[in-house]
């Protein structure tokens, strides 16, 4: 399919190394008013007066913003069960600790997910991705981790991968191994390392390994047994960590030269300066907060630090029960103190990063045709606006997968005084 899309307000965000870091974060690479060339699943040509194939499918963006598709790299999106009458009486007073202390909350949804087949978690996990292309995410990454025995936690790959065959996005799994402990810590984190971990990469070579360091989660050594063993045969390393409180993981993360460190809303100055002056990436995930304790990753310190900031919606029925990365963006601007040209390329370029996914993430010749058109002319607004779906065109791996009616009052004067590009 080859598509043309003309006079629309380019945010290319393709200047400057990858992952972008600190000042660069601001960066959109903004063209005004410029055309877009999609030919064979790939960006064939970027600027202003193109001229368009005779065969071309024409859009005319009529001057609002064309942007890379959104990344969403940290959600557990594959689930089973429902929630919503322990979410209630949450609205009540009742703590996740009581909940998880009568066996429900996080405990249920292991239940339900051992209870469903592979093929009810692949269709509730195909619904749920396909609102998330609706609201502009064309990747997004998918963690196990409510299996927590081998044959649940493959069950739950495997799942994944049936639901990502039929599917016109991006679906990268990753094995979150170390979720929680089920019976004795030290048998079970023993059996995780020797039997789990090997039985994952098996089957799926080169998948990401994740870990949660949390009081009711996996200790620190176990979490770097896990990692050591999975960085030895060439697996990625995430972990998420200081949710609650901070147990000393981000050191031996850094050390391990994890890919991301997510979450971080507990942790400490130091810790996030660390994070910072590293390779590593880290993941803000301001719906969690919001759901929860109103406490948030201060992803203004980790960016005037120098430091490179992705941003997910940490989809998940307990608490993060979001399928919108535009939502997701809303709140990292008003809760972690990312300006929306951050929280943009938070949302693309770095996150892509995080899942080592190079070929998309900026508008440039020859990465992926992975494009959302939004019904705003100003990027900005796209942080401002709370609620409703800014998105009126989505275009994944070259082919038009969704183009919304518009039913929306028209757009504000155009004003981008103030962006940087």
């Amino acid at each position: 399919m080859t598509i043309f899309i003309r006079r629309a307000r380019i945010l290319t965000l393709a200047i400057g190394e990858r992952p972008r870091r600190g000042p660069a974060l601001r960066e959109l690479g903004l063209i005004a008013r410029g055309d877009v060339l999609v030919q064979d699943g790939k960006i064939a040509a970027v600027g202003t007066d193109l001229t368009a194939p005779a065969d071309a499918k024409i859009i005319d963006a009529e001057g609002r913003v064309l942007l890379p598709g959104f990344v969403d790299c940290h959600t557990h999106a594959c689930w089973a069960g429902d929630r919503t009458h322990e979410w209630e009486e949450t609205l009540g007073g009742v703590s996740e600790r009581q909940l998880l202390k009568r066996g429900a909350g996080f405990h249920a949804t292991v239940h339900a997910v051992r209870e469903a087949t592979r093929k009810q978690l692949a269709s509730s996990l195909r619904e749920r991705l396909e609102v998330m292309l609706q609201n502009g995410s064309t990747t997004v990454e998918v963690k196990s981790g409510y299996g927590l025995t081998i044959e649940a936690e493959l069950k739950m790959l495997h799942a994944m991968q049936r639901a990502a065959g039929d599917w016109s996005g991006t679906l990268v799994p990753t094995a979150l191994l170390g979720h929680a402990i089920e019976g004795d810590a030290d048998e079970y984190t023993r059996m995780v390392v020797r039997e789990m971990l090997p039985a994952v990469w098996h089957e799926f070579p080169g998948i990401a390994v994740d870990a949660c360091c949390e009081r009711d989660g996996w200790p620190v050594e176990a979490c770097v047994r896990l990692f050591e063993r999975a960085r030895k045969h060439g697996l990625p390393v995430r972990v998420q960590t200081d949710y609650s409180s901070s147990l000393g993981m981000i050191p031996e993360a850094l050390r391990l030269y994890a890919a991301s460190v997510d979450h971080l809303e507990a942790a400490a100055n130091a810790d996030l300066d660390a994070i910072a002056a590293s390779q590593t990436i880290a993941v803000v995930m301001p719906v969690n907060g919001f759901e929860t304790d109103w406490r948030f990753t201060r992803a203004r310190r980790l960016v005037d630090a120098g430091g490179a900031v992705a941003l997910a919606t940490n989809c998940n029925p307990g608490n993060a029960p979001c399928l919108s990365m535009p939502y997701a963006i809303a709140l990292a601007v008003r809760c972690c103190g990312l300006t929306p040209a951050e929280a943009i390329v938070a949302a693309t370029v770095n996150a892509a990063n995080v899942l080592g996914l190079t070929d998309r993430g900026t508008i440039a010749v020859g990465q992926r045709a992975d494009l959302i058109l939004l019904r705003h002319k100003d990027p900005r607004h796209l942080a401002q606006e709370l609620g409703g779906n800014p998105v009126d065109v989505v275009i994944s791996g070259g082919k038009l997968v969704a183009s919304a009616v518009r039913t929306s009052p028209p757009d504000r004067a155009d004003s981008a005084k103030g962006l940087t590009s």
